[in-house]
């Protein structure tokens, strides 16, 4: 059964704007069970088993939480306080963190010493090398187990010296994963090096990255099986960072402003577009109608939804500007669907029950900063509060975060004056590792679309009803006249 649609739109459409705390979901006739649900979503190509993304906030999303959250099936969205060149590297760390194939291994020479090879092993935390020789052929491999019982003494020698050579197993290109699962079986080894016609080194499958594809069978990956990462950039050095992060391999560009319904917003997404045409442009953030007809006419994929909203944002006090999250999801929504633009819920999610009420309200993807930061992943600095464990977690319109290098994303208009912040820095409380948390959110939304009796979330969107609530139904809707003992 379809709803009316004018159902919902009647709530929305006094003089009142709302948010989450405003509505309930009103329970429907259901014929599914929560784990049978699709939490599913497709943002410019890209499926997501699990609609959730990262903020692309400084104490939110580096290489660690994007790559746990791309094997819960989302994606993160790397932040830009970072030089071109560290935000480009945080992307290659994310793709190099699994793959289907590595399509191009790094390799050492034969001239290279143990102590290049174990510190290249260091740094990209791998267990091994290929070494070729000047023109790319296979000439051995180094692993740990060569050098198990190496010395320092050793540490000048040349890998040759150490390396497998004898009876070296390779593949060749093309050479399928479960065909190389057979090979790396039979032969007991962890690496097989795929080779070309003349022997050349041309990628590397790795029993590691098997058995990751099999711990995570929702993993968000790209065609050649590495996981997927967004990135932030502002609407300055747009074609240096963009052009940097494409060649790292980054999936998605996020233009993250405070206020994308702006000209430097449009130039920016423009000027991506043009430049990498095959690469999805998310852009934002708005909350009108008006603000999402500009970003689409210039180009963009996806639309990003929000002023104001997030927990540690100050932008409604400082500049009285903003609107209440639920409306401007459901207004970007009418707008962005008649164009087929997915829009994504940015700021003010709380709950697991949130989440389910953004997508009610037409959300295609949510998106997280204050419900990650508490995670073993994100980087914030951990704390001991009085007997409880916290995060750091700061807006990117905070004094500090400002003083890196996001300046443009709030600063629009005030230029060589002092940067007014619209943000704070604060704690949020720890939250145990991604893993845990996200099967939490993702239980709450399946849980949400059993009510609603949504089997998906065009469903969720389509078939379910909304309703308003007093003061006295926000206090009912939260555990009451009880002293509560344990709150899990």
């Amino acid at each position: 059964m379809t709803i009316d649609p004018a159902a919902n739109a009647a709530i929305f459409d006094g003089p009142e704007a709302l948010t989450f705390d405003d509505v309930l979901v009103v329970p429907g006739w259901s014929e599914v069970l929560p784990t049978d649900v699709s939490t599913a979503t497709t943002l410019a190509g890209i499926e997501l088993k699990v609609p959730l993304m990262s903020a692309a906030m400084d104490t939110v999303t580096e290489a660690p939480l994007a790559v746990a959250l791309a094997r819960a099936g989302g994606i993160g969205v790397l932040h830009r306080n970072l030089p071109v060149e560290g935000q480009a590297a945080e992307v290659d760390r994310v793709k190099r963190s699994q793959s289907g194939m590595i399509s191009a291994p790094i390799s050492l020479p034969p001239t290279a010493t143990l102590a290049d090879a174990e510190a290249l092993m260091a740094q990209h935390k791998i267990s091994g090398v290929p070494i070729t020789d000047p023109d790319g052929r296979m000439v051995g491999i180094l692993t740990n187990r060569d050098v198990r019982f190496c010395t320092s003494a050793d540490d000048h020698k040349p890998v040759t010296e150490f390396m497998t050579a004898d009876g070296l197993v390779t593949a060749p290109m093309g050479t399928s994963l479960d065909d190389a699962v057979g090979i790396l079986h039979t032969h007991r080894i962890e690496k097989l090096p795929l080779v070309d016609g003349r022997g050349r080194l041309a990628g590397l499958i790795t029993v590691k990255d098997i058995n990751k594809r099999i711990e995570h069978p929702d993993a968000t990956l790209d065609d050649a099986g590495r996981l997927r990462v967004g990135a932030a950039i502002g609407v300055t050095d747009v074609e240096e960072r963009v052009g940097a992060l494409a060649d790292a391999g980054v999936d998605m560009i996020v233009i993250d402003t405070a206020h994308g319904h702006s000209r430097g917003v449009v130039d920016a997404v423009r000027i991506v577009s043009k430049g990498w045409p095959d690469l999805p442009v998310i852009a934002g953030n708005v909350v009108t109608a008006e603000g999402v007809e500009t970003l689409v006419e210039a180009g963009a994929d996806v639309i990003k939804v929000g002023v104001g909203a997030g927990s540690i944002c100050t932008t409604r006090v400082v500049a009285g500007a903003g609107m209440p999250q639920l409306s401007a999801i459901w207004e970007c929504r009418m707008a962005a669907r008649a164009h087929g633009i997915p829009i994504i819920a940015d700021g003010g999610i709380v709950t697991s029950g949130d989440i389910v009420k953004a997508f009610v309200a037409g959300a295609d993807a949510v998106m997280l900063g204050n419900a990650l930061a508490g995670v073993d992943e994100a980087p914030g600095e951990l704390e001991l509060v009085d007997g409880a464990m916290w995060k750091t977690y700061r807006g990117m319109g905070s004094a500090g975060a400002m003083r890196g290098r996001a300046t443009d994303r709030y600063a629009t208009g005030q230029g060589n004056q002092k940067h007014v912040a619209e943000g704070v820095e604060a704690r949020v409380r720890y939250a145990g590792p991604m893993s845990e948390l996200v099967g939490q959110l993702v239980g709450g939304l399946r849980s949400g679309m059993g009510y609603a009796g949504a089997a998906d979330l065009d469903d969720l969107r389509d078939r379910t009803r909304l309703t308003r609530i007093t003061g006295a139904g926000l206090r009912e809707s939260h555990p009451h006249d009880v002293q509560v003992l344990r709150d899990e």
